[in-house]
C-alpha cells in the first residue's frame, strides 16, 4: 500500500513509518515540527536524543534501500494538505498530526485554543482533501482513551446498545473527556463519524491507551533511527516517567493516591495496530472504533512494578493531583477487536521495565530536573510559567 504518515517526525509516527517501511509498503510523512518547538518552550528535550527528520530518513535509506518521502507543512494549512494526497495518491492515511498532551491543552486560554484549533481544523482539512481526492482513502485516526472518560459503566468500543422508552438503538458511546486536548479528540471522532455517513468515507479511529518503551526492531537499528523519550510533566508518559525517576533517585510522583486505572500498551503493539487497521479497511461509509490497548493498570501499581524492578532504593511520593479527576473509579474497557484481527501483544514484564532502564542510564546526563515536576494545574485559568501571577 501507499500509506501516508501525518505527524510522521513524532514519537509515534517515526516508528510507525520505520515498521510500514520495513513491512513493504511505500511510505510518505508529513510534519511541521512544532513538537519540537514545545521542547524549546517548555525548556525540555528528549532524554534519547533525536536526528533531524531529513537525516533520519537519509539514514534509513543507506541500511535498507527503502525510500521515505517527506512533506513539511502544516495540517491546518488546507491548500498543503490537498496539495499532499494529490501528489502522493496514499491508499491510507494515518493521522498522529495533532498536539498531543493533555497538560499542554490545560496551561491556559491560549494553549486550549491551540490545541483546539490545530487538532480540530487540521483534522477537517484531511477529510475535506480525501472526500474531494478520494473517498477510498482509507482513514486510519489516532484517538485516545481519555475521550472516554471514566464512566461507572463498562466502556465498549465506540458504540453502546442503549434501551430507552421500548425501543433500542446503537448509538455512539457517551463521551465524558478530561481535558480540552482530549476534547478536541472527541471533535474529531463527531467530525469523522459524521463525514463517513455524509461524504461516503471510511475511517477507523484508533481510540489508544497510554503508550510506554521507545524502542521498536527498527529503531535500535542506528542511533539516527531513535524515537523520543519524553519525561517532563507536561509530554512525559506516566510509565516513562517513573522509570526515569527511579533511575535518577527521584521519588516516583504519583498524583492522588494512584487508584487512577489506565490502558496501557507497548510501541511495538501501536505500530502493529496500524498495520492490522490499514490492511483490513471499513468498508466505504463505515466508522468504526478500535479501544487500543493491551493491559489495565492503575498509577499506583505502576509505581510499585517499577519500584520493585528496579535494583536500587526507590520512593514513591504522593502528590497532590493537578487535574479534575476521580481519585477512585471504575474502569473496565472492551478491546477485542485488534485481538480478534490477529495482534499478539507485548504485555509488560521485569524484562522490558530493566531495558527502558538500560536506554534512561545511557543518557541520564541530559535530564533536566527543573521539568520533571509538572507546573500546570487544570483548575487554573493561568499558570505560572506563562504570566506574572
Amino acid at each position: 500500500m501507499r500509506i501516508l504518515i501525518l505527524g510522521g517526525d513524532g514519537y509515534l509516527g517515526w516508528p510507525t513509518a520505520l515498521y510500514l517501511s520495513h513491512q513493504g509498503h511505500d511510505i510518505a510523512v508529513a510534519d511541521n515540527f512544532v513538537r519540537r518547538q514545545y521542547d524549546y518552550e517548555l525548556g525540555a528535550e528528549s532524554l534519547v536524543p533525536i536526528a533531524s527528520l531529513q537525516q533520519r530518513v537519509k539514514t534509513w535509506k543507506d541500511i535498507t534501500g527503502r525510500k521515505i518521502n517527506v512533506y513539511v507543512g502544516d495540517m491546518t494549512d488546507a491548500g498543503f494538505v490537498y496539495r499532499m494526497i494529490e501528489e502522493f495518491k496514499p491508499d491510507t492515511i494515518v493521522h498522529y498530526a495533532e498536539q498531543r498532551s493533555a497538560p499542554y491543552s490545560m496551561i491556559d486560554r491560549e494553549h486550549a485554543v491551540y490545541t483546539q484549533v490545530n487538532n480540530v481544523v487540521g483534522t477537517l482539512n484531511v477529510i475535506y482533501a480525501i472526500a474531494d481526492l478520494n473517498p477510498d482513502i482509507h482513514l486510519v485516526k489516532l484517538g485516545s482513551m481519555g475521550e472516554y472518560g471514566t464512566p461507572n459503566i463498562d466502556i465498549e468500543e465506540g458504540f453502546l446498545e442503549v434501551e430507552h422508552n421500548g425501543r433500542k438503538d446503537i448509538l455512539p458511546y457517551p463521551k465524558q473527556p478530561g481535558s480540552f486536548y482530549h476534547l478536541s479528540k472527541v471533535h474529531d471522532s463527531h467530525n469523522i463519524l459524521f463525514a463517513c455517513k455524509n461524504f461516503g468515507l471510511r475511517s477507523t479511529d484508533l481510540n489508544q491507551g497510554i503508550v510506554y518503551g521507545v524502542e521498536t526492531e527498527q529503531t535500535v537499528l542506528h542511533p539516527d533511527l531513535a524515537t523520543r523519550l519524553d519525561y517532563d510533566g507536561v509530554f512525559g508518559t506516566v510509565l516513562n516517567r517513573f522509570c526515569i525517576e527511579a533511575v535518577l533517585g527521584h521519588p516516583l510522583t504519583v498524583y492522588g493516591v494512584g487508584e487512577q486505572k489506565r490502558g496501557l500498551l507497548d510501541i511495538r503493539d501501536t505500530v502493529r495496530c496500524i498495520e492490522i487497521a490499514a490492511e483490513n479497511p471499513p468498508e466505504r461509509g463505515e466508522y468504526r472504533v478500535f479501544n487500543q490497548f493491551t493491559e489495565e493498570f492503575s498509577i499506583k501499581e505502576l509505581a510499585e512494578l517499577v519500584a520493585k524492578t528496579y535494583p536500587g532504593e526507590v520512593q514513591v511520593e504522593l502528590v497532590e493531583d493537578p487535574r479534575t479527576e476521580a481519585l477512585t473509579h471504575y474502569f473496565n474497557a472492551r478491546h477485542t477487536k485488534l485481538i480478534d484481527l490477529g495482534l499478539v501483544p507485548h504485555l509488560l514484564s521485569d524484562t522490558l521495565i530493566q531495558s527502558l532502564f538500560g536506554v534512561i542510564e545511557k543518557y541520564k546526563d541530559r535530564v533536566n530536573w527543573d521539568v520533571i515536576r509538572t507546573f500546570v494545574n487544570w483548575r487554573r485559568t493561568r499558570n505560572p510559567l506563562y504570566n506574572n501571577d
